[in-house]
This record gives C-alpha cells, sequence and structure tokens, in this order.
C-alpha cells in the first residue's frame, strides 16, 4: 500500500505498511480500486455532460463514493467491495445512455473497461494491481498536482454530500467532479493545465460551502450565540460526534421523552447554536475534546456512541462494544445503523449506567458564524477603528494526535489581549475553553463552527474588508490554520483562489507537495510553515 494524503503519514512521506490512522493495507487496495473505477465512470459522465446526459443517481453515488476513501471514513471491506461493484453497474448503463445520445464511448484508459472480480481477495489484488488513481508515470510536479487535486475533490464530494442530505446541489459541482477525474487520464496536459484544474477545485468548494450554509441555515436557521455545559446530568446519555446535522436532528427526535440527554462530542458541538436544534430540552451539552484524549474520553461514557462522519483515531477499535456508526462510516466490528433508525443506539443507551450524578463544568459559547459576527460589525468595525481591536487571527483547521499541535493552544495563549481570534473546525479543541475575556463586549475567541462553516469565515472576512474599503489580504487579519485530512485540502484551494495570502500551515507541510509546486505556492500565495509562536507572532505583528 502507499497513502499519503493526511497530515499524520508516516515519517512525513507516506504509509507503506500500515496506515497511521490505523487503515490495513486489504482497505487501501480497495479504496484506490473505487478510486479507479470511478475515474471510469467519470470518463462516461464527463463526455455524458457534454451530449446532454445527466443522471442524478450516478451523481449522488459518485460523491459518497469518493467521500468513502476520505481518512478514517470507511475501514470496512465488505462495504468497499459494494461501492465498487455498484460504481461498475452505473458505468455500464451510462455508457449506454451516453451512445444513445451519440456521445463518444471508445475510451482506451484500463479504468473505463474494468470490470471487478467476483471474491474480496480477487477484488483486492486487483486494488494492489491498479495502485494509485495519479499517473505514477508522469513528471513530479504533475504528479503533485494531480494528487492535490484528487484530494481536493474528496473534500468537495464530502461537502457536496452534506449538502444534498439537506437538498442542496448544483450540477457544476458534479461536472468538475467529472472532469477533474477525468483529466487523470489525459496524459497530454501541461503543468499549467493542472495548477488551473488545482484552482478550479478551489472556486469549486466554494460554490459547495456556500451551498451547505444555505442547507444548514435554510433547515436549522442561523446559529446565535449560546452557551453549552460541558458537564454532564444524571441520567442515561447518548454522545454523538461528527458533522452530520441531519442525523443529529432525527437522534434528537426519537430520544424525545425516553429520558435520555444527548451530548455533542468534537465538531458537533457547534450544533448547539442553531435554534431548529437547540430547542430540544435534552440536548443537554458537549462531552470531552476532540482527537487527542478521544480514546480515553471514549472509555469513560458511560453511555451509545453514534459516529456520523470521520471524527475518530484508531477505529479499527470497536472500544466498549458501545459505538455506532452511520451514514457512510463503516468499521469492522462497528455496529452500523441502517436508514437512520436509532432504535439500537437508544437500547444501548438505556441499557448502560448513564452519569451518576450531575456535575457543572462550567461552559464554552458557539454561534458565532457570519450572521451573528456581522450582527455586531458596527462594534468590531470601531473596535478597530479605536485601536482596541488590533488584528484578528483564525486559528482553526483539523486536529489530530501528532506531537506539534500544541501550537495552536499557545499561539491563542500568547496572541496579545488586543486581538480577536476566530475559531472553527477540530482544530480549536486544543483551545476552545479558554477564557480569554472580551473587547468592549466582543468575545476574544469567537467558535464560527464546523469545517462544513468555513464559507461563514470567508463571507465574515470579505464583509470587513468591504466595510473598510480595502482587499482581504489589507486587513489587520492573518490565517494560522492545522490540516489533518482532505477535505481541509479543499478549503485551502478556495482560498487560494480567493488569493489569500500569508497563510501559516501546519503542523507539517503536505507530503504530497513536490518541492517545484511549494515554491509556487510560496511566491505567488506567500504560505508559510508555522515556526514557533513567538517567532510568528513577531513576524505577524511586526508586519502589521
Amino acid at each position: 500500500m502507499f497513502c499519503n494524503q493526511c497530515e499524520q503519514t508516516a515519517k512525513g512521506l507516506g504509509c507503506t505498511v500500515m496506515g497511521v490512522c490505523g487503515k490495513k493495507p486489504d482497505v487501501a487496495a480497495l479504496q484506490d480500486l473505487l478510486l479507479h473505477a470511478i475515474k471510469g465512470l467519470s470518463l462516461y459522465a464527463n463526455e455524458g455532460y457534454r451530449v446532454g446526459v445527466k443522471d442524478p443517481e450516478v451523481n449522488v453515488f459518485t460523491c459518497e463514493a469518493i467521500f468513502s476513501t476520505l481518512t478514517n471514513v470507511n475501514f470496512d471491506p465488505e462495504r468497499l467491495q459494494v461501492l465498487i461493484n455498484r460504481c461498475s453497474e452505473l458505468t455500464a448503463q451510462l455508457k449506454e445512455k451516453v451512445a444513445q445520445a451519440g456521445g463518444n464511448v471508445n475510451f482506451s484508459d484500463p479504468s473505463a473497461n474494468f470490470t471487478p472480480a467476483v471474491d474480496l481477495d480477487a477484488l483486492i489484488k486487483q486494488g494492489e494491481l491498479a495502485g494509485m488513481v495519479t499517473d505514477q508515470n508522469a513528471d513530479p510536479d504533475i504528479q503533485s498536482l494531480q494528487q492535490i487535486l484528487v484530494y481536493g475533490i474528496k473534500g468537495v464530494s464530502a461537502y457536496a454530500d452534506h449538502a444534498h442530505i439537506l437538498g442542496q446541489s448544483d450540477e457544476k459541482v458534479y461536472a468538475f467532479i467529472y472532469e477533474g477525474m477525468a483529466a487523470l487520464t489525459n496524459k497530454e496536459l501541461t503543468l499549467d493545465d493542472w495548477v488551473t484544474l488545482v484552482l478550479k477545485c478551489g472556486e469549486i468548494n466554494l460554490r459547495v460551502m456556500e451551498l451547505l450554509d444555505a442547507a444548514n441555515t435554510g433547515t436549522y436557521g442561523h446559529p446565535v450565540p449560546t452557551p453549552v455545559p460541558l458537564g454532564h446530568k444524571k441520567g442515561k446519555c447518548i454522545l454523538i460526534s461528527g458533522h452530520d446535522l441531519k442525523d443529529l436532528e432525527e437522534l434528537l427526535k426519537q430520544t424525545e421523552g425516553k429520558g435520555i440527554y444527548v451530548y455533542t462530542h468534537g465538531e458537533m458541538l457547534p450544533t448547539h447554536g442553531y435554534p431548529e436544534l437547540k430547542k430540544y430540552k435534552h440536548f443537554y451539552g458537549h462531552f470531552g475534546t476532540a482527537w487527542q484524549n478521544q480514546k480515553k474520553e471514549f472509555a469513560q461514557f458511560p453511555g451509545a456512541i453514534l459516529m456520523t462522519t470521520n471524527c475518530i483515531q484508531e477505529p479499527q477499535e470497536a472500544y466498549a462494544g458501545n459505538i455506532f456508526t452511520t451514514g457512510l462510516v463503516a468499521w469492522p466490528g462497528v455496529k452500523h445503523v441502517k436508514n437512520s433508525d436509532f432504535t439500537p443506539v437508544i437500547e444501548k443507551a438505556l441499557a448502560m449506567p448513564g452519569f451518576e450524578a450531575d456535575e457543572d463544568k462550567g461552559s464554552v459559547m458557539v454561534g458565532f458564524a457570519r450572521n451573528a459576527v456581522l450582527g455586531v460589525a458596527d462594534k468590531v468595525i470601531e473596535g478597530v477603528k479605536s485601536g482596541a481591536i488590533k488584528h484578528f487571527f483564525l486559528v482553526g483547521g483539523c486536529d489530530g494526535i501528532k506531537p506539534g499541535r500544541s501550537y495552536y493552544a499557545e499561539f491563542v495563549e500568547k496572541a496579545p489581549k488586543d486581538t480577536v481570534i476566530l475559531t472553527l473546525a477540530c482544530g480549536k479543541f486544543r483551545f476552545f475553553d479558554k477564557q480569554l475575556g472580551d473587547i468592549g463586549g466582543i468575545p476574544r475567541l469567537l467558535d464560527i463552527g464546523q469545517c462544513n462553516d468555513a464559507y461563514s469565515a470567508v463571507q465574515i472576512a470579505v464583509a470587513l474588508a468591504k466595510a473598510f474599503d480595502c482587499g482581504v489580504n489589507d486587513l489587520p487579519l492573518s490565517l494560522v490554520l492545522s490540516w489533518y485530512e482532505q477535505k481541509a485540502v479543499a478549503i485551502l484551494l478556495t482560498l487560494l483562489h480567493l488569493g489569500i495570502k500569508n497563510i501559516r500551515l501546519g503542523p507539517s507541510l503536505p507530503a504530497f507537495v513536490s518541492p517545484n509546486v511549494l515554491d509556487v505556492l510560496v511566491k505567488n500565495f506567500d504560505i508559510k510553515p508555522i515556526t514557533t509562536v513567538d517567532e510568528d507572532l513577531q513576524a505577524i505583528l511586526n508586519k502589521n
């Protein structure tokens, strides 16, 4: 196997024996084969869009299948086998439709004529032979750009799937996914062509993030500032982690009146700010942090645990057997909930001891998405003009267990008291409970939401730039980002598409970025690796 798609990849180069995340070689081979099959499907789908053939079933499947290959989503060989076989079926059907519409169906790439083996062992061998979906014989810099594109498309597919679940989609998003995946078969594309595709991926991801924002806020209302207890109430309990708001809503409906408190974990924390979710009285608080202490926290939780997306490390361990997954998430030994019927989760929670007594551990504030922040824009603008607010930092992104991520908590702690910290995604769990005070009534730590809410951060920056009649790069705003997996890649590409510069990125730079590609990013966008907190703060604040 070879996998280098996440920040924690072995030796900073690539996992070749077993994934640092726990992914085994057979799963890696099947994920590679699934992407190989999707590449073939994309050839016909891309041609189909040219001749007016659009298949909604193929669109939804493609995003789900690509999403399944993200870090820590699907480690179940049998479920990957089902996806590969379904991809083959849909490819054959689409090929016939495209041919009937007069489109070209004579593609020579092996992926276009892929037939999956019947048994799982043979399928794994096919995956080993297929290898990575990118061209391993291409120039190293083209290989690097191809990998950036594929990982960006993985992020786009994940966000598009979340948006689709709540009824939001856009044909041009699907068209780009097919365009990008089909391009991997074209050996004539130049370095400039691949750069163009990579930046277009960022443009499309901005549209996807807009769709997801509309889906979330249109369904559950705009988040409002809300205190979230970190303690717990005596009684039965369920912990929900991940990103899927629809799953949370269904869980809240099905647990209502059953004497079960629902707690959030990880990226579900910001959901307490949505009006249509916070109305449930048994939706109580937040338990634990995220990655770095997750294994210990899950073992201590006295109720059932529901995982809705890729927010768990070492997924091959079922902990105490009280973990359930939903949607695309699948790991061997962990029970999967189908059709949003959370009866097994509820029964497990009722059978477990729950919390023996109330405990008060304070609270944190959430709900500072774009509407909330822009609602007090006049105070923010006045704070900047008066000198009370000297600088804004967006400190956010992914969390992980690799050493070096303590940088972000230290950065927030050392940021001067006349600065404001905007944060989003699970990286904030290094510092989300820090009491930083306020500036003129504006909290110094503003939780914008999940990584899914990156659109809010972009809109806040754009609105501030408009208010000060300047570009985003001219604002007293610095981005200090952490990354872990492929949704972070898509967001970074969006920032590059928007021309945002001076981004500090860590804990380490992506292994799939070649030296020459990195040099281009540094020269054109002034991307910098994080160094030490003191050095970075001094460089940022002295520059401004």
